[in-house]
């Protein structure tokens, strides 16, 4: 799940925004592509997959779940490892603050962008569905306190619990997310230019419907533009999940992926654990 998100955020991350041209050039998953913007990306992972790594180790820790507590989770991740991929605002806050209560108050959570739900997959692993809604909830109101910014959070978190728990086929799912949080979804692919909440999330649950093979999600993923990384991101970290799925990315996206202290091994390590969580 981690590993397979990390994977599809750092091979999206060369064409975030990328022209039309480029894309239709250079994403043949050949090979991990410089963003022109952010070289030292290259072949790394972003902020999309670092905040999931926070969360992941935050239900790890089985520490309670408070704003406050989330927040430190979010500052510690960044202060080990400074990485770039987040909003240059968000970016100078994490900088610059030294705790979550000061994080915190550094915020002002008013956005409907697509910032919480590219973190809540992890979620997805508690048993009880109203703990989903309510933990994907909870951690979307640090920076995303806006419906839009806590309903994405909940349906991503929900789109890994119905795999996860093995509640039914993948065709069901939007029957399953209607009724859970009786709301009615139009699931298709929209544009991601604006990183809005909605449109990334109804964009991804599109692309796990239509696709078995995860490189051609993947491919699809990049080529629609915009947010490419968030949307890889999470297309592929759910997709990962399904009994069905077609695992066959090409292995240099394996081999040529970032390995440091927190990188390969360590997503993989996060995923046994959490997997483990799940089984035990």
């Amino acid at each position: 799940m981690l590993l397979e998100g990390g994977l599809a955020d750092a091979y999206g991350a060369g064409f975030e925004f990328a022209s039309n041209n480029d894309i239709i050039l250079y994403n043949k998953l050949q090979e991990y592509r410089k963003h022109p913007r952010y070289s030292s990306i290259h072949g790394n992972y972003t902020d999309d997959t670092q905040m999931a790594i926070a969360i992941t180790e935050f239900i790890i820790s089985e520490k309670e779940w408070s704003k406050l507590c989330i927040a430190e989770k979010f500052v510690e991740v960044f202060k080990r490892d400074p990485r770039r991929g987040y909003s240059s605002r968000f970016y100078n806050i994490l900088n610059e603050v030294n705790s979550g209560k000061e994080l915190i108050h550094s915020l002002r959570p008013n956005s409907n962008r697509n910032g919480a739900a590219m973190r809540s997959y992890p979620i997805g692993i508690y048993t009880e569905e109203n703990v989903v809604i309510e933990k994907s909830g909870q951690q979307a109101t640090i920076t995303h306190n806006t419906n839009d910014g806590i309903l994405s959070s909940q349906i991503i978190a929900l789109a890994s619990h119905y795999f996860l728990h093995k509640k039914g086929e993948k065709r069901y799912i939007v029957d399953y997310l209607e009724n859970t949080l009786s709301l009615h979804f139009n699931f298709r692919r929209t544009s991601t230019i604006k990183m809005e909440a909605m449109s990334t999330v109804n964009t991804v649950i599109a692309l796990v419907l239509d696709h078995r093979s995860m490189s051609s999600c993947l491919l699809e993923a990049v080529n629609l533009g915009g947010d490419t990384d968030t949307v890889a991101s999470l297309a592929l970290a759910i997709l990962s999940l399904c009994q069905d799925t077609i695992k066959d990315l090409p292995k240099w996206l394996y081999n040529d992926f970032e390995n440091g202290t927190f990188g390969k091994d360590y997503l993989i390590d996060l995923d046994k654990k959490i997997i483990h969580m799940l089984l035990s």
